[in-house]
């Protein structure tokens, strides 16, 4: 006599997913190889900056050994090469190991809110950077940032996003020559 469990247990190595060939198969395939998606991100990123990195214009006075298309081609074939390497071993039947220390419970649905507003500041930022310059486009940037990941303390975060801001135009504008758009407040800085 079997039991229920016996009668219903699959063999190992074989699916109860769907039969052979089917849908359903396709589909359990795609889910165990999923990082496959990862593969095909890093390669696309790799190709993109490899064809940014060699049509890149170069003046003559710049050329070197080590010029502005060097360190962009390395990080460009560094992630074709990972791509590549990370696709083989999915392949191969590797797995990414889960996290163990994660304070995440997946059973929680996706907090929404939290990413369209981070999402909105961010496409905010792009639009005011122009007008508006640095300064003030990155301090509602840092401030709306921090009110979206739940700060709700309205006295002190603007005042915290307006001093990285600053911190951070003068940073990237006067020691290290990347100009950044000042906007209504270039004369004044």
């Amino acid at each position: 006599m079997t039991t229920p469990t016996e009668s219903t247990a699959t063999p190992p190595g074989t699916s109860s997913a769907a039969p052979a060939g089917g849908p359903g198969a396709r589909r359990t395939w795609l889910r165990e190889h999923s990082e496959i998606g990862v593969g095909v991100l890093l390669l696309a990123l790799g190709v993109l900056v490899l064809t940014d990195a060699l049509t890149m214009d170069v003046e003559i006075t710049q050329r070197g050994p080590v010029g502005p298309k060097t360190v962009p081609i390395v990080v460009g074939i560094g992630l074709v090469v990972v791509a590549v390497l990370l696709t083989l071993d999915v392949l191969r039947g590797g797995r990414g190991e889960a996290e163990g220390g994660e304070d995440i419970d997946l059973s929680e649905p996706a907090d929404w809110r939290t990413v369209l507003l981070l999402a909105g500041v961010f496409l905010g930022n792009a639009v005011l950077i122009g007008p508006l310059g640095f300064p003030i486009s990155g301090a509602l940037l840092f401030w709306g940032s921090a009110y979206a990941l739940g700060s709700r303390h309205l006295d002190r975060d603007p005042l915290i996003a307006a001093g990285l801001s600053l911190v951070t135009y003068f940073v990237f504008d006067n020691l290290l020559g990347v100009p950044l758009p000042g906007g209504p407040l270039m004369g004044v800085l």
